[in-house]
């Protein structure tokens, strides 16, 4: 068994591979690094064996998403921990160690991941998961240092090392029993906030969810859907019903989804007005394929509650993030009112953090 596997999911994404793979390789040597082919139809595995024939190739014979991409992939990997790394990301000279490290030293974390910035704007936190992720009382996720389309200037203000709800799929740093343990990726998430709810079981199983500001990567962001793109609307708004569906226990679910679907359709409405009507009509469409496929869902909803350890999760926010940022105008982390949460973590070095639990 290899220690640690970084595996790039890639689909038609040969322009990305020729501009950060070789980065990839060259800072990441204790690591295997391996491409896992979603069906690509341009010259992704040409380039590959042309130009990087150390780096291990897994095709996979169908597009099956992110999701089902990495399933299948990772099912072909013996290695401790799995880094679920995005094609479009540029990495640092000793990015995997200090989270390897932390994890190493406390085999209750289960998902790690570093800073992430943005690559065009290098002093700002990017859009796919900043520096680590939460969730408010209905299910909206947001970030430190991101809060909807709000992006906070790094400042060193997230150096540190913390628990959170959930990490992001672009960089994410998984412990592959914990992985196979709480059921994988679902695969009916095809892409977006799959990794939230992999995390939520990761939670709900008792194992914590982890950011390490010490590790630092950037990333372009967008590279297979924009954050506009009614397609990404579409599936933000479908997982984000199945996501609190599966997971919020029958008591939060009883009151809670109801308001969640208003607060959907009021969101399409704005859409509609003042946005792009696409984007109103792919929030109904969500709506629609979800309740299409209740027995589906009822049936993940019941496998997923049978394995819960935990009842009560201290990292979620019992606020609304939506109030607080559309009415309160609170658009930083620091700003928002705490609801149960401790927002402002101490900075840390990685033993003591790992000790802190």
């Amino acid at each position: 068994m290899g220690k640690t596997a970084i595996v790039i999911l890639n689909y038609n994404g040969v322009d990305f591979l020729k501009r950060f793979l070789g980065n990839v390789v060259d800072n990441s040597p204790n690591c295997e690094v391996i491409v896992a082919d979603n069906c690509s139809t341009d010259d992704s595995i040409v380039y590959l064996n042309r130009h990087h024939p150390t780096v291990r190739i897994l095709a996979i014979e169908e597009n099956k998403g992110y999701s089902g991409g990495y399933n299948m992939a990772l099912q072909q990997i013996d290695a401790k921990y799995y880094v679920l790394l995005n094609s479009d990301v540029l990495v640092t000279l000793g990015w995997t160690e200090p989270i390897i490290s932390l994890m190493d030293d406390n085999p209750q974390i289960a998902a790690c991941q570093p800073k992430i910035l943005s690559y065009s704007d290098k002093e700002y936190f990017e859009y796919a998961g900043a520096a680590g992720g939460f969730i408010d009382s209905l299910g909206y996720p947001f970030c430190r240092g991101r809060i909807f389309l709000d992006l906070e200037k790094d400042e060193g203000q997230f150096d540190d090392i913390c628990q959170v709800f959930w990490a992001t799929g672009a960089c994410l740093f998984v412990r592959a029993t914990a992985f196979n343990e709480v059921g994988q990726l679902d695969e009916d998430f095809f892409a977006h906030m799959e990794e939230i709810d992999l995390c939520w079981r990761f939670n709900n199983a008792g194992y914590s969810v982890m950011y390490n500001g010490h590790s630092r990567v950037y990333h372009v962001g967008g590279g297979t859907l924009s954050k506009t793109n009614p397609k990404k609307t579409y599936l933000n708004f479908r997982n984000g019903l199945s996501l609190i569906y599966k997971n919020y226990d029958k008591s939060e679910l009883f009151f809670k989804f109801p308001i969640r679907l208003v607060l959907d359709w009021i969101a399409a409405l704005k859409f509609t007005l003042f946005d792009s009507v696409g984007d109103g009509k792919a929030v109904l469409k969500a709506h629609s394929d979800f309740f299409k496929n209740v027995s589906r869902n009822r049936k993940k909803r019941r496998e997923t509650q049978a394995r819960k350890r935990v009842k009560k999760l201290k990292v979620i926010y019992s606020g609304s993030i939506v109030l607080q940022y559309y009415l309160g105008r609170r658009k930083k982390f620091k700003k928002l009112k705490n609801k149960g949460l401790e927002l402002n973590s101490s900075k840390q070095n990685t033993s003591s953090a790992a000790n802190a639990f």
